[in-house]
């Protein structure tokens, strides 16, 4: 064992008492973090316009401050973005995170000097805390690849703009800067191919022991790897890889693929970062579940998923969550978001410690009919019986198709890129129908009243999404396809891409 993975166990331990007083306390936490952003941000134009001065319980907070999606709090931080100081927290921010939403365009999400800091500290916990469990530390010997945005910032009213991604590598600590690929010019590289095939070139004959990124641009970079190794298993490029850190996709659809390109299982951190802050990760290889992180700046707020677009939903903090039900995720955070709709939705699998699984979006749903199918469902369905059936799923994403044009019920239309494909589509279709039933009771409902037909699955030719993404703009970096829609936008396009086999 070499000395910095000899120092890590020290530092893990260090580390693991301060992650059992938050999982022990987590209310409390909870609550000075409100009390003290409500203190810290009283006197910003935003405090002032919403009367922070006189906020002095949650219930005061939610009779002030609506919940907002990023569009309603636009004017703010249209304010922000030109430079204006003590708008919605203190001073200028930071940095700008440039990040792209679905409905929103370009956004520009402020960091602030207090919150930066939570989102290297947040990654560093995430790998001590595994170290701490599991006793394995050398990888910290090896080379750790990060597959990553460009670090190449612009400047924007005075303030560094980028990628989340990009931003942080700029704070990746001094002693892991010398394990750390790619190499700086690599990762300025834009276009993301060209970059890929300068990272496999700098990599293939390195010690590379943990690799990190989004699952699907990781599996590139695998292919990749293996095909300028003349089809290698990742485990013969990389005999020391054991460890793979993964955010931003539900890991659980991508992990069979990942697993055949490495040739073995592997142990893997999920983590849950966003640009508006660092919400969890994965603390333990045994327990399901992602820790949340209840003493980093972040006050959180969750809204029934069922009751969000309800003219007055219900809106409570953590003390009073249940386990197993949808929650819409609402921020405030030390970089002065407030009544901040993220978007996802998440669900409580544990109280003692809070711990989440990431469920979905709330946008990202289909109730073209009242049925109300979330992420979870559609995944849940899908990889269950892929898994029984022994077929490999590279990609997916499903949309309603209301108007037949034939006569028939209309249904929801799934469009799956196969790695190994089903031997009976339509038996296999008809199975992962029969689960969905089974998993949402609207759903069944509508099927068993033929309004709809069971889903209908198109198969995509190879490199459908990489060739789409491709076509957007989108190849690459933080782009994530959206797995589930209520319009046919995606899908239309995908029709090209259908099958003849």
């Amino acid at each position: 064992m070499g000395l910095k993975a000899a120092l890590s166990k020290m530092f893990a331990v260090f580390v693991n008492r301060q992650l059992n007083h938050i999982r022990k306390n987590a209310v409390t936490l909870q609550q000075n973090t409100f009390s003290n952003l409500i203190f810290d941000a009283k006197d910003t134009a935003f405090g002032r316009d919403h009367h922070f001065g006189d906020i002095n319980s949650y219930e005061d907070f939610k009779k002030n401050v609506p919940v907002r999606d990023y569009e309603e709090l636009r004017p703010y931080i249209e304010r922000v973005v030109q430079g204006e100081e003590n708008v919605m927290w203190p001073g200028k921010p930071t940095y700008l995170a440039k990040t792209s939403g679905t409905t929103s365009g370009v956004k520009y999400i402020p960091i602030s000097k207090e919150s930066m800091p939570e989102h290297i500290k947040a990654a560093r916990n995430a790998l001590l805390s595994y170290i701490h469990e599991t006793g394995k530390a050398d990888f910290v010997d090896g080379k750790m690849i990060f597959l990553q945005g460009s670090p190449v910032l612009d400047i924007k009213a005075g303030i560094s703009t980028g990628r989340l991604s990009g931003i942080v590598a700029h704070h990746v600590p001094a002693y892991l800067q010398k394990n750390r690929l790619p190499s700086y010019q690599t990762n300025c590289i834009e276009d993301w191919e060209q970059k890929v095939d300068a990272i496999v070139r700098e990599t293939a004959k390195e010690d590379m022991r943990l690799i990190s990124g989004i699952p699907p641009w990781c599996q590139m970079y695998f292919d990749r790897l293996s095909a300028v190794s003349g089809g290698k298993k990742i485990k013969d490029i990389f005999p020391n890889f054991k460890l793979f850190v993964h955010g931003g996709v539900n890991y659980e659809p991508y992990r069979a693929r990942m697993e055949e390109s490495i040739g073995t299982k592997i142990d893997s951190i999920e983590t849950y970062p966003a640009s508006e802050g660092f919400i969890a990760f994965q603390d333990s290889q045994k327990e399901k579940g992602l820790l949340l992180l209840v003493n980093s700046g972040i006050f959180y707020e969750f809204i029934p998923s069922d009751e969000y677009f309800n003219e007055n939903p219900t809106r409570i903090n953590l003390k009073d969550v249940e386990l197993d039900k949808n929650y819409a995720l609402i921020m405030n955070t030390n970089a002065g978001l407030w009544g901040y709709s993220l978007g996802d939705t998440v669900k409580f699998v544990s109280k003692n410690p809070y711990k989440i699984i990431v469920s979905g979006r709330i946008k990202h749903y289909i109730s073209a009919f009242g049925e109300h199918v979330i992420g979870e469902e559609v995944e849940h369905s899908l990889m269950s019986v892929a898994k029984e059936e022994g077929v490999d799923v590279i990609e997916f994403t499903v949309a309603p198709q209301v108007a037949p044009g034939d006569g028939r019920p209309p249904y929801h239309e799934w469009f799956i890129e196969f790695g190994k494909e089903p031997k009976d589509l339509k038996a296999f279709a008809l199975k992962v129908d029969k689960v969905l039933q089974q998993k949402n009771i609207y759903y069944f409902d509508l099927i068993e009243g033929n309004i709809l037909q069971p889903l209908i699955i198109q198969s995509l030719k190879k490199d459908t999404f990489i060739n789409y993404m491709r076509s957007q703009g989108k190849l690459g970096g933080q782009n994530k396809v959206p797995r589930l829609a209520n319009d046919r936008k995606i899908a239309d396009e995908l029709s090209n891409y259908i099958s003849n086999n």
